[in-house]
């Protein structure tokens, strides 16, 4: 799963994070919703962050989202959706056939997951830090919709996830699909079949992990 990731004003970022900044859409959310567009350090469900969409025109551009899409029946937002079972879920399903967005991260957190000997529960354990191997940047892939939140008309993103690459698996049974830069021009695109992008892309990139501090 993927619950918190971090963005550094790295030089990869910076362009991205200064659209998002000067967008108009980002000034009426921060005033209506009143919570500010994070654009450096730590990024929590629910926050409003950078992501990358197709614009009208089908160019890719920036926008402000709030992580969580929001079912009327739950109190918590859905942070994340399963790439197993998105294209067939009807919470999903029209997402992830013509809404589809790119996360930019510096990185993101996962919590080691283990059981208890002794209780045969699973107990949390030390925090790390994974990101794609070789780059600045950890492009997390992810579905998006438009979600009316107090009167206003705001864009809500979750980030897909996968099982997760062998060298992290002993930290979490999970982890976010992760693109390559080349591929969110593709993934982004309304006309394209998802399912054909990541098989084009499959084994394109690869993560490594350290203790978070």
């Amino acid at each position: 799963m993927c619950a918190r990731y971090f963005m550094e004003l790295s030089p990869e970022l910076r362009p991205i994070i200064e659209e998002a900044s000067q967008s108009s859409l980002t000034k009426n959310i921060v005033k209506g919703l009143r919570k500010k567009l994070v654009t450096e350090g730590e990024v929590r469900p629910t926050d409003l962050a950078p992501v990358i969409a197709p614009n009208k025109s089908g160019e890719q551009a920036v926008f402000p989202m709030s992580w969580g899409f929001h079912l009327p029946q739950s109190k918590l937002p859905l942070i994340n959706a399963r790439l197993e079972t998105a294209p067939k879920k009807p919470t999903f399903q029209e997402s992830w056939e013509r809404r589809r967005c790119v996360i930019p991260a510096s990185y993101y957190f996962e919590w080691e997951h283990f059981l208890n000997p002794a209780t045969g529960k699973k107990k949390t354990g030390d925090k790390y830090l994974i990101q794609t191997s070789g780059s600045e940047v950890t492009w997390l892939a992810g579905l998006y919709r438009i979600e009316a939140i107090k009167g206003l008309s705001v864009p809500v993103f979750t980030v897909l996830t996968r099982e997760p690459d062998d060298n992290i698996r002993f930290i979490h049974d999970r982890m976010p699909v992760i693109l390559p830069g080349a591929a969110i021009h593709d993934w982004i695109r309304p006309d394209r079949n998802p399912a054909e992008v990541l098989r084009e892309y499959r084994g394109s990139t690869q993560v490594v992990y350290e203790k978070a501090p």
